[in-house]
């Protein structure tokens, strides 16, 4: 509630927005590189009417082109934002984040990535995130970790759940719901690639 804040936010926004996303959208020729990999899915919405977006670390590595990477990131966060419509004149725009972390090796540890990734919520995407769930966090992982967490925010921090027990898990089903959730951890739904997904057009 800083009006003051909130103008150069939305200031600098503008300015971000139009360098880099000039057309209103990122096309998807211009990220060919990052869908290829299919490793972020798009599921649907939560019990509480929330975007469920669904990471797999293991299908992930470092980019070598960080433009298309940071494009990439955009795309990604537009497209689960949009997708909270359906049709409707307003959506619940706070996402839920699943990053699954199975089956990771050193190589697939992208902390400039995630760093880029938080950054870009926390600037651009204020408010947008509702809760991100970290799973099958490794041992390695941890000290990685605590250094990335370091750039966040503290209402970033207050949002982000390391699954590491029963009880987290079955927090994450009943806020997210059988039905989106992927049947790997415990629902009902079939994994669906981010850019498989098709939006209906918002009704003027």
């Amino acid at each position: 509630m800083d009006a003051d804040k909130a103008a150069k936010m939305f200031v600098k926004w503008q300015e971000w927005r139009s360098t880099w996303v000039p057309n209103g959208f990122v096309p998807e020729s211009e990220i060919g590189e990052e869908l290829e990999a299919r490793k972020l899915f798009l599921q649907g919405l939560s019990r509480s009417g929330q975007p469920l977006m669904v990471g797999k670390a293991s299908k992930h590595f470092p980019s070598k082109d960080q433009l298309q990477f940071k494009k990439y990131v955009i795309y990604l966060l537009d497209k689960t934002i949009a997708s909270s419509f359906k049709g409707r004149e307003i959506g619940n725009e706070k996402m839920i984040v699943i990053l699954d972390l199975q089956n990771i090796g050193y190589k697939n540890v992208d902390a400039r990535g995630l760093i880029t990734g938080f950054q870009f919520l926390q600037a651009y995407y204020p408010e947008r995130l509702a809760k991100l769930f970290f799973l099958n966090m490794p041992g390695f992982f941890v000290s990685v970790w605590r250094m990335i967490s370091r750039f966040l925010e503290k209402a970033t921090k207050e949002k982000i759940v390391i699954v590491s027990n029963e009880d987290e898990r079955e927090q994450l089903f009943k806020e997210i719901g059988a039905e989106v959730l992927p049947e790997e951890y415990g629902g009902q739904a079939k994994l669906v690639p981010i850019q498989d997904v098709v939006l209906p057009p918002l009704d003027n």
